[in-house]
Order: C-alpha cells, then structure tokens, then sequence
C-alpha cells in the first residue's frame, strides 16, 4: 500500500481524486472490486426469486390499502347522499367487487362452482378452510355481491380491528370480530354469514396437505342451532399453492401460541387455479347437538377437500391447471 501511495504522489497523471479512491480502496481490502461486484450480481440472481416470493403477499395487501383509500375518495365525493340515503356504500362494494373480480379473473383465473347453493334472500352461515392469506375468500365475496347481489357479512380475528387504516373497510363490508351475540343477530336479520373457525391458527399452520385445524370450536355450530340457518362448507382448490406459510418452522409456532402474535412470514403469490367448491347445506335439526353439527360441517368440508384437491398440494401441478381443465379425480 505505502508503495502505491508514493506511486500516487510520483505521478502527475493521476489525480487527486483517483488516489484517495485508490487509498479506500486498499483500506477496506477491497482490490478485486470488479470480482466483489461480479459475485454480488451472482448472487441476486440466485435469490431474486426467493426475494419475488416473499414480496408478492405484500401486493396483496397494497390491494387492500388502495381499496381503502377508494373508500375514502367515495366517502368524500358522495357526503351529501348520506344524509339522503341508507345504502350509500352500495356503489362503492360493487366497484371494489369488479376490482377485486377482475384480479381473481386474471390471476388465478378464479372459477366458482355450487353459488347456487347460496340463497337468493334468507340468512346462511357459511363456514370455509382457511388459506395462509384468505384472498379466495375476498374472491367469493366479489361474486356474491355481484352475482347474487348481496352482501355476505364476515367475522374476522382480533388482529384484523388492530392494523392502522383498516377500521373502513371492515366497516364498509360489514366484518365483525365475533361475539356469539353479534353473529346471531346478524343471521336472525337475514344476512349471509361466513366464518373460518381454524381461523389464523389454521391460516399460519396448516400445510399442502390441507389438515383441518379447528381444535374443539363449536361456537360456530351454537351460532347456526341458536339462529336456526343452515351451514354451508366451501372449499377452495389449490389454495394453499397460492400462498405458503413458514409455520412449519417451531419457533414461528411457539410465539404464536405465547403470544398469540401472527408473525409466521408467508411467501407465494403464485397464479395457481383457484377453484372454490361449495357443499351442499347442512340443515338446522333441533334434535342435534352443537359438538355433532360441528363435526358434520367438518366432514363437509373435508368431503370436498378429498373429492377436489390432490394432496400433497403441487404449485407447479396447480400452474399447469391454469391451462387446462383438470379435477383431481381426472
């Protein structure tokens, strides 16, 4: 180094300013710059693609925030209809429905079977499995708003009140955290109600092998025996190809069940085909119990998860089906 810093001094062609670059150079080690930078482009070249399956989710959630900030925008340009009018939001679910139709079109190439199942008018609860993020969830209420013209109300997890700007659009689609009380009420008004009982444990955990993960939830079953409406399972094929948790990981599963914090990182974004199958209803018996009725709606949806998704769950199998038609009994 000392040599090439007289070698700086001594010649006059060089400047000042390639020297002191030189002179950093060597302190930091760093002579073989070009062979530095050469192995950096190799190695975002490597992990570009781990890096594109981790930040795709998040587009999902820009999805909801640019949702939200329509809500707003709506609010704003319709004040003085509110005053006027009880269903001021009514234009605003259909377009965000149309939106958000669209990106099940396009992406996953989103199909629904058995919406007919759904009634025309008269309350339901609706009890699905649960992906690692619920997009066909968000799919199935794009159609019902715009195919049957309803709106199907949701209970969702504590966490969800929690994220800053949310409270819109959980207001707008009428989400609510779950209280026995509420759900009964809603489905005695004559809505349509849709819950998950795995819920996030089910979302963060469960894997391509599609595994139920209720524990001993029978609140949802209480809630169809007290309202008197009858449970409809749905499904959802390919899912869990979609979008992928790391829960598989124990530490992710020990903070959870701690500290009841989702932190698990889901990763995916895949353009799989989605399929959402909805089973036949269960009926309202007075003669059943709330333990067997929720035993029964987890065998309905367990029926369809055998009867449509291969498992374990292929995202490359799942990717081809987007260009063919293909159940798993074929």
């Amino acid at each position: 180094m000392t040599a090439e810093n007289e070698t700086c001094i001594a010649g006059p062609s060089v400047t000042y300013l390639t020297c002191l670059m030189q002179m950093f150079l060597d302190w930091l080690g760093l002579e073989n710059l070009e062979d530095y930078l050469n192995y950096l482009d190799y190695l975002m070249w490597v992990f570009t693609p781990l890096i594109i399956v981790f930040i795709l989710p998040f587009l999902i959630v820009i999805f909801l925030y640019l949702s939200i900030l329509f809500l707003h925008v709506y609010k704003r340009k319709n004040e003085l209809k509110e005053a006027y009018s009880n269903s001021i939001w009514d234009g605003a679910r259909k377009t965000l429905a149309t939106l958000w139709d669209g990106h099940a079109t396009i992406w996953h190439g989103y199909e629904i079977h058995g919406l007919e199942k759904i009634p025309d008018s008269g309350p339901a609860l609706i009890v699905y499995y649960h992906g690692a993020l619920p997009v066909d969830y968000y799919y199935f209420v794009a159609k019902v708003i715009l195919l049957k013209g309803r709106m199907c109300h949701s209970v969702g997890d504590h966490f969800l009140f929690k994220i800053p700007g949310f409270k819109p659009l959980l207001e707008v689609f009428s989400v609510i955290h779950g209280p026995k009380q509420e759900c009964v009420k809603a489905l005695r008004n004559g809505h349509l109600l849709a819950i998950s009982p795995g819920g996030v444990r089910e979302a963060l955990f469960s894997d391509e092998s599609y595994t139920i993960m209720w524990g001993n939830r029978i609140g949802f079953a209480e809630v169809a025996i007290d309202a008197q409406v009858p449970i409809i399972p749905m499904f959802t094929q390919n899912v869990r190809e979609g979008f992928r948790s790391l829960g598989c990981l124990p530490i992710f599963r020990w903070i959870y069940e701690k500290f009841k914090i989702p932190l698990v990182p889901i990763y995916g974004g895949f353009p799989v085909k989605f399929r959402t199958y909805l089973g036949d209803p269960i009926h309202y018996d007075p003669s059943i119990t709330a333990s067997d009725l929720a035993e029964k709606t987890k065998c309905g949806i367990q029926s369809l998860i055998d009867t449509h998704q291969k498992i374990p769950g292929n995202i490359f199998r799942a990717l081809l089906e987007r260009f063919h038609s293909r159940n798993k009994e074929d």
